[in-house]
């Protein structure tokens, strides 16, 4: 059955070694790993794991030492840095643990900005775009708020929008929650959820352990090798889990 699913990301024996004076480290020592059109699917490990040298070989800001990457079809490895960062644009959305927002910019010109690069796009096709993915996130009345007049949340769903609104093949989002409360933690899973269910493929890369109980399925690394890789067969209900927290107290 899955193999009729559309293959968006394709790693075969990925591996990743780096020189650091005399001394070879080997991060990623042969990963391979298919993921399908509409996964949700949590890249778990703790520091040292290899996750984040995984996280710039998915979002092709890294190219392995040996093995192959295929992102929606295509091979990586021998890319040119100007090929991969027209890819990385077109293909994947990001969603960064700090936001990676512009200061003094609103939510709608920081939404745009991933369009700008692409000259077969109107000044008002882009607004309209970005307008779009804002409402998709629920922040379609914070459209024209700058970003230091936002919560870290709503930061965080400009963010999600920005990563949304060229129809990335998939979403990228490393530590997506790391810098939030509990509350809106779950704020966010609700809304990753949602997305997921709206056909989205997803990724997400993190350390903690809980988020792969809201995933469809989960990659454990150790060691710069997958020690598991499984489906989740009873995914929980971020908005249960949300509605299940103490009322928000105001200080």
């Amino acid at each position: 059955m899955e193999e009729e699913k559309k293959v968006v990301i394709e790693l075969q024996n990925v591996k990743r070694y780096f020189q650091v004076g005399s001394e070879t480290v080997k991060a990623l020592r042969g990963v391979s790993f298919k993921i399908y059109e509409g996964e949700f699917v949590t890249i778990q490990g703790t520091s040292g794991s290899g996750k984040s040298t995984l996280l710039n070989q998915l979002g092709c800001l890294d190219t392995p030492t040996s093995g192959e990457y295929l992102l929606d079809g295509i091979a990586v490895r021998t890319m040119s840095k100007t090929q991969r960062a027209k890819l990385r644009n077109r293909k994947i959305g990001f969603v960064f643990q700090n936001y990676n927002l512009l200061a003094k910019t609103t939510a709608l010109e920081n939404v745009e900005l991933p369009l700008m690069y692409n000259s077969e796009i109107s000044a008002s096709e882009r607004r309209r775009k970005a307008m779009e993915a804002l409402k998709a996130v629920g922040l379609e009345d914070r459209m024209y708020h700058k970003s230091n007049q936002m919560s870290g949340g709503q930061m965080q769903r400009v963010a999600i929008a920005r990563a949304l609104v060229n129809d990335p093949a998939v979403l990228l989002a490393d530590e997506a929650t790391g810098n939030l409360d509990t509350r809106t933690s779950f704020e966010m899973l609700v809304l990753f959820q949602e997305l997921y269910k709206q056909g989205h493929t997803i990724i997400f890369v993190t350390h903690n352990p809980e988020i792969a109980e809201y995933s469809s399925r989960n990659i454990n690394l150790r060691d710069g090798k997958i020690r598991e890789d499984t489906i989740n067969t009873n995914i929980k209900s971020a908005a249960e889990a949300l509605a299940q927290l103490p009322a928000p107290q105001d200080d």
